[in-house]
């Protein structure tokens, strides 16, 4: 694998997974892990990936004029379905509570809302994402607070019984979840054990649970689910959803917004 190549492969795995681990990528690549550096910092320097101490994370915007500099969307020119994933969020924003807590799960989707925060909420964030809580550590006007737990590499999400014992004494106002597959038969799937213990808790957590998800994670189903359709209040999802399989999901419970 060529210098370009590489770059190519790392931009797409931040892109997909939300994230990489220098050791990781490079063990599951054949490459050594100062290649990986040197990539890491070429594609920083070209905006278009942040490194962090173990590896690299998305540029995830932050919201303009909160005591930092304004920061160009980068990352949302690698995702799939950006434009659909933007307006999501931007509909999400709607169901953030002024003056009240909000959990922020790791995903792509919800990665979108956090550029997106309003700056005059006096908000307190719980998230279970180090990519997340790296983009808004730089907002002085949050209360942040990080979920441990271990680090799954590629997505940086955290999980496992040190999460789940956090989630398990943490009460919030609303939780913002995605899914890799939402369907009325299985409710939301994800393709980790792991991950969809953590969503699971989540949930439970939260007094509200607003699921974020595109067109293509419809009537889809994978591995491990964490959550009925019936448990959630409010489901967004994007105007390139089928129609059918919309109302069929209204039927079983949630809120449907099509934006």
């Amino acid at each position: 694998m060529d210098g370009e190549q590489r770059r190519r492969t790392i931009t797409r795995w931040v892109s997909e997974y939300g994230g990489l681990t220098v050791l990781e990528f490079a063990e599951r690549h054949g490459v050594s892990t100062e290649a990986v550096w040197s990539d890491l910092t070429a594609l920083e320097h070209e905006g278009t990936l942040r490194r962090v101490p173990d590896g690299a994370i998305p540029v995830v915007p932050v919201r303009p004029g909160v005591g930092t500099p304004d920061a160009p969307d980068e990352w949302g020119a690698l995702c799939e379905m950006h434009a659909e994933k933007e307006r999501i969020a931007r509909a999400a924003v709607g169901e953030v509570p002024a003056g009240g807590s909000i959990l922020l799960d790791a995903g792509s989707t919800v990665a979108q809302l956090v550029g997106l925060l309003p700056a005059d909420h006096d908000l307190t964030i719980v998230t279970q994402s180090v990519a997340v809580a790296v983009a808004l550590s730089e907002r002085p006007d949050l209360n942040l607070m990080l979920v441990g737990g271990r680090v799954r590499g590629g997505s940086l999400a955290l999980v496992d019984s040190w999460a789940l014992r956090t989630l398990a004494d943490t009460c919030v106002d609303v939780a913002f979840l995605s899914a890799d597959g939402v369907s009325v038969r299985h409710g939301m799937t994800v393709r980790n054990g792991a991950v969809a213990m953590v969503k699971r808790a989540a949930m439970v957590a939260a007094r509200r649970t607003v699921l974020l998800a595109d067109h293509t994670k419809l009537d889809q189903d994978r591995l491990a689910r964490f959550g009925a359709l019936g448990e959630v209040d409010v489901l967004i999802t994007d105007d390139h959803a089928d129609p059918e399989c919309v109302a069929a999901i209204a039927a079983a419970g949630p809120r449907v917004l099509v934006v």
